[in-house]
């Protein structure tokens, strides 16, 4: 059998023909083979705070959680979510109708596209994108429809005329990543005001997809969306434990709305993975409410670890856009010359990287529609040691001889 049933219809359905193996499977697999430092996936390699672990250990332990947890998820983790909601952001969700527990923020994204979209609904969404999103919409059976994010001035920005030409009138909703991954923009309150505008005034519903959250640096603001006027009632938020806390392997994600969207969107995750995570709901409910302290060092960590990061980058021929927000950075590999950059081919350049120095990172043209747009362009990670960071900036040195 090669994938071929004997009527000759193809074994995988056409919705998901075009996906196949993601990139960060086969990068992963490529470091492991060259033992190659993997600043491609998206993963700390230290676990975090050691209070949360041990919250995890004594649920275990206490029996909480081994068997099925309650389907909207724990009571005492959707108090945490809307409490942090509130004190953050100002935002207030009643934790009984407008918190949803999901098994992380890729869970969230799929139940929502899955309970809100119908065939032929186009979802706009902002690329280079996060791969789910673009599986997730044709799970649904909604069409996608990119808007670029183009670089400018060391950054990579939200073209405003090109959002308003994007919506018909089979526009349904706007997906929104910000911080913004894999680029690193975050969204100015600007921006944000006009798509808030454009949300109402062409009635669009609206799922932000914010896990990183609470990784912005310099002068950048996270500002939910929800909070501007006229989108409490029309935007679905998505939340996570996994970027924040260093613990992506627990899987704890959660979705903040409206009673009726919190409904709808429960509706399709039920029945995907129904429950999960049990203990660790208990632990993240006590991680939400650690002091603003662990937070504000969470987040000065990752800042060092950029900054050493980009000055390696930069000091090895690469042209780097400093992320505002996230833990990855986009380069331009193009300054590397056409030799060493496979002609600007970031997927040639990625599968040869970790032979040549040591290094895997991920071709950012997997994340547009549009791949020549994405062509030149290759993300890093720098949710590593520093010791690790330091180590993968000396081999990329090689590349300048």
């Amino acid at each position: 059998m090669t994938g071929m049933t004997s009527n000759s219809r193809p074994l995988l359905n056409r919705r998901l023909a075009e996906f196949g193996t993601t990139i960060f499977a086969e990068m992963s697999a490529l470091a492991l083979r060259t033992g190659a430092i993997n600043l491609g996936q998206g993963f700390p390699d230290t676990d975090g705070p050691e209070a949360v672990r041990e919250a995890a250990v004594r649920a275990l332990r206490d029996g909480r959680g081994n068997q099925y947890p309650p389907g909207p998820g724990i009571p005492e983790l959707r108090t945490a979510v809307a409490a942090h909601q509130e004190r953050r952001y100002g935002l207030s969700y009643d934790p009984d109708t407008e918190v949803l527990v999901t098994a992380g923020a890729t869970e969230a994204i799929a139940a929502t596209l899955l309970a809100l979209l119908e065939p032929g609904d186009e979802v706009i969404a902002f690329e280079p994108y996060y791969d789910s999103y673009a599986a997730c919409i044709a799970m649904a059976g909604g069409t996608r429809v990119p808007v670029t994010l183009r670089p400018h001035e060391g950054s990579f920005r939200l073209d405003l005329d090109e959002l308003r030409s994007a919506v018909t009138d089979r526009t349904r909703l706007l997906l929104i990543n910000t911080p913004h991954n894999p680029t690193g923009t975050v969204l100015t309150r600007e921006e944000l005001t006009a798509i808030a505008e454009l949300a109402v005034e062409r009635d669009l519903l609206v799922v932000t997809d914010e896990v990183y959250e609470h990784l912005v640096f310099d002068d950048a603001e996270h500002l939910p969306l929800a909070t501007f006027p006229g989108m409490r009632e029309r935007t679905v938020t998505i939340g996570s434990a996994g970027k924040t806390f260093s613990f992506t392997g627990w899987k704890v994600g959660w979705v903040t709305s409206t009673p009726g969207l919190v409904t709808a969107v429960r509706s399709a995750k039920q029945f995907l993975t129904y429950v999960s995570s049990g203990p660790f709901q208990y632990a993240v409910a006590e991680a939400l409410a650690l002091p603003d302290g662990y937070f504000a060092a969470f987040r000065e960590d990752m800042l060092a670890k950029r900054d050493l990061l980009a000055a390696g980058l930069t000091e090895a021929g690469f042209e780097v856009f400093t992320p505002a927000g996230t833990y990855f950075i986009t380069t331009d590999i193009r300054p590397l010359g056409a030799a060493l950059s496979k002609e600007g081919d970031g997927f040639a350049f990625c599968r040869a990287l970790p032979e040549r120095a040591g290094v895997v990172a991920i071709p950012n043209a997997v994340f547009y529609d549009h791949r020549e747009a994405g062509a030149p362009f290759v993300r890093f990670a720098f949710c590593k040691r520093t010791e690790v960071l330091e180590e993968a900036v000396q081999r990329l040195k090689s590349l300048v001889g």
